[in-house]
């Protein structure tokens, strides 16, 4: 009897230790719906808003639209709240695998965290990530467009044990998805996995938005899949994560629909069906024990799953804040710009900043070519230690360049910095710099009469944006053609910001009682008195185009008036003979129309008066079109016979003050 009731109370505590199990598993189940998703990462990008303006009004009826929509079709929603100039376009991505309901949760939680201090407050633009969902706004349209920048990596640090077996057979895993993801029923998701060892797995997920192509979505994964080697080769796990696509590995699995669910079994076999691969999860009424074995098959591997997330994300975040420690000495404005580059990426595509790969060198430092592991070539600009200047111009690079975009305008790609190491990354120009070109008695030669007129023309539009058409009011400094880039199309892209000041778009002029740039292309007022404004660059533009032009630099710092390009070029305009200020290279073959109208906007731009000079839109307007009447120049202001200055009083400030300018010294 004794027996029996101990048999009894070990089924009764039997019964109530499955009835907790399978009561676990449910609420694990409940919270695993309802849990808020893990937060990933996120971007805040573009000029502020303040609190009480119209886009922020804008955005407040944008992001509860897309939180609160019940139209998301295929994970992916869009809306559009306002009107121009204060339109906010926004889009929600969550995850292929996951349900309608777990995708509502997500974008309730990305909504009203996104504004958030903790996130993106006052930004114009910003994209935060979680492990479900991606939610995006911005003041520029960006919907069925592939943005692959700006990304970010994050990495397990555990390695693997055999990486050469490894990585080949992780690229075949994401490579084959990325065909399965773009073909034509797979909505740009793909998730799937792989065996590496006898006793172990990979799993690998990729996804684009649902509003781009297949073909783009294939050029932004195959993109992200090569930078793996970068970030992640050997880990055990990584994120490469776009505005556009993401992918992610693990020897783990980590997405609902990685393995397929097996088929049902047989009617006569007794075994219980294996959990569904979707994160809904339903039990037979009438099979007690196939319901506590399907607890204990959901609660193991939820709570492993959970404390492997916990590790990992804890790796994560504690690398991430130890590289972010290194950024200390660097403006906050700076680090937010999130486009720093990996030292080890950088050593690796310049072959360790070989003497083979250096391009050259001036007061930064060092320059050289890079090529990166996407076969992408790469300008990298390395900071000398010793350089006093070098760490202004490199705040202002960043922090002025990468908000900059133009096709006459070089185009930064990133930064890095690490320990004494300052790096800036561009795209490269396969044909250096205009000066190499133009003062070379051979090289001289390639730049015909149209391709000079091209460079002009580019030059013009990549200032006017500066000026005129940027986010940013921006007067570069320190034009000169040195500072003038040539792609292999021979195209002008602008350089060099490192002396660029930035003015508020009301803003006509500043002071500086520290003169920097170049002095054959100073503005007058600029170098005697330290006044700068969009006519200083203007006037660095006009003895640009008459260096172009002729072929000759401006020798401005010599004595010899008669070796001096600007006023030799006046000169011959008040002979009725400039057009033998061209170069003898393109004499006989220009159009002399245009000629004539380029020498004449040169001397324009080069006029003492500040006030006289036109402005970039002036300038275009004059390029391009024959119908406008050219106003008469008078004499330049480094002119012998000018008005108010003698030759004598410039040259001199010019003698007493050659090292400080030359040396090309920073506001302080």
């Amino acid at each position: 009897m004794i027996i029996t009731n101990k048999k009894i109370m070990g089924c009764s505590n039997l019964l109530f230790f499955l009835i907790y199990l399978f009561s676990l598993s449910n609420l694990l189940i409940i919270q695993h719906i309802t849990a808020k998703p893990d937060y990933v990462y996120r971007f805040c990008l573009g000029s502020n808003y303040t609190t009480n303006s119209t886009f922020r009004k804008n955005l407040n009826i944008l992001l509860p639209s897309i939180s609160l929509t019940s139209i998301i079709r295929n994970g992916y929603y869009n809306a559009t709240a306002g009107r121009n100039p204060d339109t906010v376009y926004g889009s929600l991505q969550c995850r292929g695998d996951i349900t309608s309901q777990d995708c509502q949760i997500c974008a309730e939680t990305a909504a009203k965290d996104i504004i958030t201090e903790e996130r993106c407050p006052n930004s114009k633009q910003a994209i935060i990530w979680y492990d479900v969902c991606m939610l995006r706004y911005s003041n520029q349209y960006y919907f069925n467009l592939m943005l692959d920048t700006p990304g970010v990596y994050l990495w397990n640090l555990n390695n693997v044990t055999d990486p050469n077996k490894f990585n080949p057979i992780l690229g075949d895993l994401m490579n084959g998805l990325v065909s399965k993801a773009t073909s034509n029923d797979s909505l740009n998701f793909a998730t799937g996995d792989t065996s590496f060892s006898d006793f172990q797995r990979v799993y690998g997920l990729v996804q684009c938005t649902v509003d781009i192509s297949s073909s783009e979505c294939n050029r932004c994964l195959i993109g992200a899949i090569s930078e793996l080697p970068n970030c992640c080769g050997g880990k055990q796990g990584g994120r490469v994560i776009r505005p556009s696509c993401n992918l992610r590995y693990e020897i783990y699995p980590f997405a609902e629909s990685t393995v397929p669910p097996s088929p049902p079994p047989p009617p006569l076999s007794p075994s219980p069906s294996q959990p569904s691969s979707t994160n809904t999860s339903t039990t037979t009424p009438n099979s007690k024990r196939n319901s506590s074995i399907l607890a204990l098959s959901i609660v193991i591997p939820s709570v492993i799953a959970v404390l492997s997330t916990i590790a990992f994300w804890f790796f994560c975040v504690r690398r991430k804040r130890a590289k972010t420690q290194k950024f200390d000495d660097v403006d906050a404005e700076m680090r937010s710009t999130d486009m720093q580059f990996n030292l080890c990426t950088i050593s690796a595509a310049t072959n360790n900043f070989s003497e083979a790969n250096k391009l050259g060198e001036g007061g930064f430092g060092s320059v050289y070519k890079g090529t990166l592991s996407d076969r992408q070539d790469i300008a990298v600009k390395r900071l000398s230690k010793n350089s006093g200047q070098g760490e202004q111009e490199f705040k202002n690079e960043v922090t002025l360049v990468a908000k900059l975009q133009h096709r006459n305008l070089v185009r930064l790609l990133g930064f890095c910095i690490y320990g004494e190491e300052k790096l800036l990354i561009y795209e490269f120009m396969p044909n250096a710099s205009l000066d190499k070109f133009l003062f070379d008695p051979n090289k001289c030669t390639l730049l015909d009469w149209e391709r000079r007129y091209k460079i002009i023309g580019g030059i013009a539009r990549g200032l006017l944006y500066l000026h005129e058409e940027s986010r940013l009011k921006i007067i570069h400094r320190d034009l000169k053609a040195s500072n003038i880039l040539l792609d292999i199309d021979m195209n002008p892209k602008i350089a060099d910001f490192g002396m660029a000041r930035l003015f508020v778009l009301d803003q006509t002029q500043a002071n500086t009682s520290r003169v920097v740039g170049t002095y054959g292309y100073m503005a007058p007022e600029y170098a005697m008195h330290g006044q700068f404004s969009v006519k200083s660059d203007v006037f660095s533009f006009g003895v640009l185009v008459l260096e172009i032009l002729s072929g000759h630099m401006n020798c401005s710092y010599e004595s010899d008036v008669s070796r001096d390009l600007l006023s030799h070029a006046w000169r011959h305009w008040k002979n009725g003979s400039a057009l033998e200020l061209l170069d003898s290279t393109i004499k006989d073959t220009c159009s002399r129309d245009e000629a004539m109208r380029c020498i004449r906007i040169g001397l324009l731009c080069v006029q003492e008066n500040v006030a006289d000079r036109p402005t970039m839109p002036a300038v275009l307007l004059m390029l391009n079109s024959y119908s406008v009447s050219l106003n008469l120049p008078s004499a330049p202001a480094l002119f012998a016979g000018s008005t108010s200055r003698g030759i004598t009083q410039i040259v001199s400030v010019q003698t007493e003050e050659t090292s400080y300018l030359m040396n090309l010294q920073h506001d302080r």
